[in-house]
């Protein structure tokens, strides 16, 4: 089970590694690219995920590791405890922008969501929480947002869907007051909790989405994969997370008609 020691190390863990990768934007970063040239990967990000890695070797050995980078990006099943690792979330905007990017961190057993931490590095903003814990910001915690419809909300989405109407995204965002693309899915993820957007469509690994969904869950948020089946956890998928309204009113009116 996850204690709250577990809770404590954890975010002790973030701010360490937020301290170097801050660090590391005074130097000059080691960019690569891996399926093609707007796919990049750092030294930084193969560097953050092998220090928690280490963190949980030394404190949890007998949990296995999901993580982005590195041969840790397929796992046999989600049975016993698994810690879901994106060192770097939003690495195209860590390396042009230097900010909009998150590190995120989520612990399951046996399938389930028990804690999730979504920290936005450049602003010192820490999402976290638990299975029937709630949300918090730092150390306040946060209130539910609304239950808004489609057409009073703003909409999370994934550029490239948006402009090819993948899944008729481009309609729904049409639907909607408007989208907004800011090329993290953590960043998505923190606008849903703070009632920012009513929900966020995009093409996500179960890195960029495990630790938000344990966040949506003590929200009430819906979340699946587009076709409204559960998350594969397994590989790139499309992905929905909206209001209960909204994920209604999008399954009805544009993916099920």
């Amino acid at each position: 089970m996850t204690s709250e020691k577990m809770i404590i190390q954890i975010k002790e863990w973030l701010k360490e590694a937020a301290g170097y990768i801050q660090v590391s934007l005074t130097n000059k970063l080691l960019v690569s690219q891996k399926s093609n040239r707007k796919d990049l990967v750092t030294n930084i990000d193969e560097e953050t995920q092998a220090f928690f890695i280490k963190k949980i070797n030394q404190n949890y050995p007998n949990d296995r590791i999901l993580a982005e980078e590195k041969g840790f990006d397929t796992i046999e099943s989600l049975a016993g405890r698994v810690w879901i690792i994106d060192p770097i979330d939003g690495t195209m905007n860590f390396v042009m922008e230097q900010e909009n990017f998150c590190i995120m961190i989520a612990v399951y057993e046996d399938g389930v969501g028990q804690l999730g931490f979504i920290y936005d590095v450049m602003k010192d903003e820490l999402y976290w929480g638990g299975r029937k814990q709630g949300v918090f910001l730092n150390d306040q915690k946060l209130q539910q947002p609304k239950d808004t419809a489609l057409s009073k909300g703003l909409l999370g989405m994934n550029a490239y869907m948006y402009g090819k109407n993948i899944y008729a995204a481009g309609e729904i965002g049409h639907a909607s007051m408007g989208i907004r693309v800011s090329g993290c899915a953590g960043i998505e993820l923190i606008a849903m909790l703070k009632g920012n957007h009513i929900g966020y469509i995009s093409n996500l690994s179960p890195w960029d989405y495990a630790a938000g969904l344990v966040l949506l869950n003590e929200f009430g948020y819906k979340y699946s994969n587009i076709e409204g089946k559960p998350l594969a956890f397994a590989k790139r998928e499309y992905f929905l997370a909206a209001t209960p309204t909204a994920y209604a009113q999008i399954q009805k009116d544009f993916i099920r008609n």
